[in-house]
């Protein structure tokens, strides 16, 4: 059953022609990268709810240090903890330097959280031109065949569209596995992006009622 299925994959694959090279290129970088990407953030703690609750509970006591070092302790692979941290290092000084700090530590690690979705969105792109592209190659050969044959018949026609369409189909696949996978990581550091800024709002609110 195994081998029949591959000697069929292998089929469409020779069937497709030359553009199907880069189609294989482009899936295998796609789920390696999508792979990849997944492992990361799920290495990563993103969660920031339960932190600046915690964190909070040191402001209300006017306890910095309490918080500083209450962050330390926690996983270094906790990106609200590297946020919250830039936050409290300038605790005491303006709020625009708190902000400041604590946006640019925010944008570091989104940057790293993002890393490799600009190639996932471009493959999402490229997968399906380069398919249609392949379809275009393969009808061109098609019409030349119909027009070399000394009797037109349908299987001629039918036969050379698909295989044409072949090529179609391998990008249309590639493009929504990148597609739907940059979307679902997109989500997830948009969250953390929302979360953060919140949890950094409320605890520049606090300090600055505890300054007052």
């Amino acid at each position: 059953m195994s081998n029949t299925e591959g000697f069929l994959l292998l089929d469409f694959f020779n069937m497709g022609g030359i553009f199907m090279w880069p189609l294989l290129v482009f899936s295998i970088a796609t789920i390696s990268i999508a792979l990849e990407r997944v492992v990361y953030l799920f290495s990563h703690d993103l969660r920031m709810t339960r932190l600046c609750g915690d964190v909070m509970a040191y402001m209300q006591k006017k306890d910095i240090n309490g918080a500083q070092t209450y962050l330390a302790g926690r996983s270094k692979r906790s990106m609200g903890v590297r946020v919250l941290r830039a936050l409290l290092d300038h605790a005491g000084q303006s709020e625009h330097l708190m902000e400041k700090s604590a946006e640019t530590e925010a944008q570091s690690c989104i940057n790293e959280l993002e890393s490799g979705f600009d190639f996932l969105a471009a493959l999402g792109s490229l997968a399906p031109l380069t398919g249609f592209l392949g379809t275009v190659s393969g009808m061109i050969g098609a019409f030349k065949s119909i027009a070399e044959a000394t009797e037109v018949n349908a299987q001629i026609v039918a036969n050379g569209i698909y295989e044409a369409l072949i090529t179609t189909v391998f990008g249309l696949i590639i493009a929504i596995i990148a597609m739907v996978s940059n979307s679902l990581l997109t989500h997830a550091v948009d969250n953390f992006a929302a979360n953060a800024e919140k949890s950094c709002s409320q605890i520049i609110l606090e300090l600055a009622k505890n300054d007052n």
